[in-house]
């Protein structure tokens, strides 16, 4: 992450003790293994908030499962399998931010299908010999697209929507969109830059959009 931004990540599970007022209810009936990570993500994005100078506030959650940050805020929540993180910063200089984590491994049967463009799905064929697993460093990198493209727009965006390309060496990822993008500050986005990285058995994928104008 850049300057000025804060993340929080945590391998413990969470507990429904955890939570504050509005995220149980947010929550609602759950599996045991949802309300450990939805509550570790929580309790992340609340110590994330405090570095920042914040006071502690309940993180509900909005009809399309977004997290709710306070005034000024803008973040991203992730959690898979033994693994929770979020990332927090002010809006005056960060307009979005998406992370996603996931187990490195192979994706379940028939997802890939789902998620991939002709031209990623051949990407992907041509690296098998080298790791089949990267299928899920390219759902990783769509999610991260999609949590940083919800707050600027409130509509949905299918993973055929954005072209994922990667850079091997780089640890970067462009993502090109074939939808009308958000505007920010007067200029239309139909990219966002990423950064991925594969470490401890899992997938860490980020992408930060900057406010014109700040460093």
């Amino acid at each position: 992450m850049p300057p000025g931004i804060v993340a929080v990540s945590t391998t413990a599970a969470g507990s429904s003790a955890g939570l504050l007022g509005a995220e149980a209810r947010a929550l609602g009936r759950a599996s045991p293994r949802r309300i450990q990570e939805f509550a570790a993500g929580r309790i992340c994005a609340r110590r994330a908030l405090a570095e920042l100078g914040l006071p502690v506030v309940a993180i509900g959650r909005g009809p399309n499962r977004q997290p709710l940050w306070p005034r000024g805020v803008v973040g991203s929540i992730t959690h898979c399998t033994g693994y929770c993180a979020a990332a927090v910063t002010r809006s005056a200089e960060i307009a979005s931010v998406g992370i996603d984590a996931e187990v490195h491994d192979v994706l379940p049967a028939g997802v890939m299908q789902r998620i991939a463009l002709p031209s990623e799905a051949q990407w992907i064929r041509d690296r098998l010999g080298e790791d089949n697993r990267w299928a899920r460093i390219l759902f990783s990198a769509k999610e991260a697209v999609f949590k940083a493209w919800f707050p600027l727009t409130r509509r949905w965006l299918g993973f055929h929507d954005a072209e994922v390309v990667f850079d091997i060496d780089a640890g970067t990822f462009e993502a090109n969109l074939s939808v009308r993008g958000p505007i920010l500050d007067g200029r239309p986005i139909q990219r966002f830059d990423g950064r991925f990285l594969v470490r401890d058995g899992f997938v860490l994928t980020a992408i930060v959009l900057a406010v014109e104008g700040s460093d």
